[in-house]
């Protein structure tokens, strides 16, 4: 009988000890080691195969040739902007995001809209193929060439991969599936790492774009070893307050594609839709007349949004006032506000910050500065700015408002929505094209911006 071993494995990033610690030494997590039971085997690995070896010897780089082959394009232009353009054939995408999101009814749609045009295999390891019908029922999928299979053990999904050869495989979730011959639990890190390790294999060697659906953890980051996250080509998070119907798709590792940009979709009775202009649906609901209140325009990715930054100042009660910030690096607010107490003359040591990006958007590039320096300056002075203005700039610490990139699209978008005067640093002014009926200024400080937007 082979001998059983009992080893500790890290959920984080993976790490394996003969004894249980409560501090992980691989990642400095605590409280992640976990017990596993590993059986010794003769073999060299979970996947070694018994036909012989073929030895590759290294080629020059200048003698390979390439092919540009086609990406596959879905009827859902959001899905295949966060791509990059296209699902890629032979990739491996994993996606992650709270339970109840939307991953299982997004992947579902997406399968749909594929199966009009080539195979598609839905391998669903937490519903069974009648509860997979409703839901597609409910979505109005109907298809013959979408085929649902109900399955958990990876070597007969890896038998239905290689009998059916579909082009777009679909694995819900990665957490429920498991190989015969690693003997932990599923979901544990060593079935977790294996699973995938044999699924880059398949999408690899077969063509096959296989999409992923991982849990996630507490915290929100996807669970599982940290490998998990390098083994694939695409991570996607798929991220939204539960109480709101709007989701919003991002990547945050694409080998294929930009890691900027952005997808908005809106969960309806018939599934998701994509959001074709987000600025407007952020902008619906913006109160007229309200001091602290700033429209910035931010680009997600090659797309411009047009977000509302709120801010609510009010004296503080304690010795250390607060400073809270949701959307934006609360690091960031603290920064503003030294340099509009320095530099601009606002008492601001003594006052609680409030600030938030409506409609639950994260903004995290240096040109949002100068709306959150008017935000704040706006609330302080209880003085409400121009409902036509949008302001564009980066912030030194000196005051300065520093240039930032795509000026011309951000603008441009702007003027789409019926804004009349925008706000941007003076080194953007010039070199480019000003929409009809819009008005451009140009400041080289932030007290200059906030003489235009609050009249001092």
């Amino acid at each position: 009988m082979a001998k059983r071993k009992v080893k500790f494995t890290c959920g984080a990033c993976g790490y394996e000890s003969a004894k249980w610690m409560g501090k992980c030494p691989g990642c400095n997590s605590w409280n992640t080691l976990v017990e596993e039971i590993e059986q010794k085997t003769g073999r060299k690995g979970a996947f070694a195969h018994t036909s012989p070896t073929i030895i590759s010897k290294p080629t020059s780089i200048t003698s390979i040739e390439t092919i540009n082959e086609p990406r596959i394009l879905t009827d859902t232009g959001e899905f295949n902007r966060v791509l990059g353009g296209g699902i890629v054939p032979g990739s491996l995408v994993l996606i992650g995001g709270d339970p109840g999101i939307g991953k299982s009814t997004l992947l579902l749609q997406i399968s749909a809209q594929l199966a009009f045009k080539q195979k598609v295999l839905y391998i669903s390891g937490e519903e069974s193929i009648k509860q997979t019908k409703l839901r597609a029922d409910r979505l109005g999928v109907m298809s013959d060439q979408l085929f649902v299979h109900s399955e958990t053990d990876l070597e007969l999904i890896s038998q239905a991969i290689t009998e059916m050869n579909p082009t777009f495989v679909v694995i819900d979730s990665i957490q429920t599936i498991y190989h015969p011959e690693v003997t932990s639990a599923p979901g544990s890190v060593s079935q977790v790492r294996e699973c995938t390790a044999e699924l880059m294999k398949i999408a690899k060697t077969k063509g096959i774009a296989i999409f992923i659906v991982g849990h996630v953890t507490k915290e929100g980051a996807i669970a599982g070893p940290r490998l998990l996250e390098h083994m694939v080509d695409t991570v996607l998070y798929f991220e939204g307050e539960r109480h709101h119907t709007y989701r919003i798709l991002r990547a945050v590792k694409n080998r294929f594609g930009s890691t900027n940009e952005m997808g908005i979709f809106e969960m309806k009775e018939v599934g998701l839709e994509e959001v074709l202009n987000p600025s407007e649906i952020f902008l619906e609901e913006r109160s007229a007349g309200v001091a602290g209140s700033t429209v910035v325009a931010s680009m997600e990715g090659t797309r411009p949004v047009l977000v509302e930054i709120q801010a609510l100042i009010s004296p503080t009660s304690f010795g250390n006032p607060r400073r809270m910030a949701t959307g934006i690096d609360q690091n960031r607010v603290s920064l503003l506000m030294a340099v509009l107490e320095k530099r601009v003359g606002l008492l601001l040591q003594n006052q609680d910050a409030y600030l938030k990006v409506a409609g639950g958007v994260k903004l995290d590039e240096p040109a949002i500065d100068l709306a959150v320096a008017v935000s704040i300056a706006s609330s302080f002075k209880d003085k409400a700015s121009n409902q036509t203005d949008v302001c564009i700039g980066e912030v030194g610490l000196t005051g300065e408002v520093r240039r930032v990139s795509r000026i011309e699209q951000r603008v441009h978008e702007a003027a789409k929505l019926g804004f009349k005067r925008v706000i941007i640093p003076e080194r953007n002014i010039g070199g480019w094209t000003v929409p009809q009926g819009v008005e451009v200024i140009g400041v080289a400080h932030v007290s200059q911006a906030l003489q235009y937007t609050l009249g001092g």
